[in-house]
């Protein structure tokens, strides 16, 4: 692949992360796969989707600020814990080889299909109404292994996040949303810091994704398209497939 068609792809890839994160949410199940198809090895390809996912979520938290969503002082409990599990998941990560990298990868991707389509907001709007007192030191566990697992993979954390938020803090949807991406900003910018440390990103590719995501982002939050959510379930739920089934060596006829 030249290099012209190279870009276009990253690109491309980008703008179907940023769509699907702002439709459905887990985008990296599109771009790690196909950053590796394009012949990133997973670890880098692991690091280097982190540099979009760090400018995304930069937009977001400004955005949630602007509009007086996200309360930081209060958001920073939950964040702390997290950036201490992020540093140990990617430093996990950043130790475990290219094929092994493609094979977790894989077996990820369809551990997290029944979340793709298993809308947790009846759940979370139940759990609202729950004011039961949580001990600090289970909710610095719970936000420590979210984040371990944010730094070790990134794709679906946000649903964890907010399925903890709403459990631990009692957010409602639209502020635990803006808690949400200020905990994936925090402990990503770490994250990356490790994967950087080791040489696992490729600067070139990562920006241009995050060129993709934030034109993906910007195009879904415009549309308002009835079912569009369910039909970016199922474009998921097929690239996901896809993906798994050529990371796990697997191959459809």
């Amino acid at each position: 692949m030249n290099e012209f068609a190279q870009i276009g792809a990253v690109v491309i890839a980008g703008f179907a992360c940023g769509f699907i994160n702002t439709l459905a949410g887990s985008g990296s199940l599109i771009t790690l796969p196909l950053l590796i198809f394009l012949g990133l090895p997973a670890p880098i390809a692991n690091g280097t989707n982190r540099v979009a996912i760090v400018i995304q979520n930069i937009v977001a938290v400004s955005s949630f600020r602007a509009q007086n969503v996200l309360e930081v002082k209060p958001a920073v409990k939950y964040a702390a814990p997290a950036i201490i599990g992020a540093v140990a998941g990617a430093q996990i990560a950043v130790d475990v080889d290219a094929v092994q990298m493609e094979r977790i990868i894989g077996v990820l991707m369809l551990v997290m299909l029944p979340f793709i389509f298993w809308s947790p907001k009846k759940w979370l709007n139940d759990r609202l109404g729950a004011k039961t007192k949580k001990h600090s030191f289970s909710v610095a566990i719970i936000f420590f292994a979210i984040g371990a697992y944010g730094g070790f993979i990134q794709a679906g954390v946000g649903i964890f996040l907010l399925m903890g938020l709403v459990y631990a803090g009692q957010y409602d949807l639209i502020k635990g949303n803006a808690v949400k991406v200020f905990i994936v900003l925090c402990f990503t910018v770490f994250a990356l810091g490790v994967f950087l440390i080791n040489g696992y990103v490729d600067w070139k590719i990562g920006l241009t994704l995050a060129v993709g995501n934030a034109m993906g982002a910007m195009v879904a939050s415009r549309l308002a398209v009835k079912r569009g959510e369910q039909f970016v379930r199922w474009v998921l739920l097929l690239a996901i497939l896809m993906g798994a089934s050529k990371l796990l060596g697997v191959a459809f006829v």
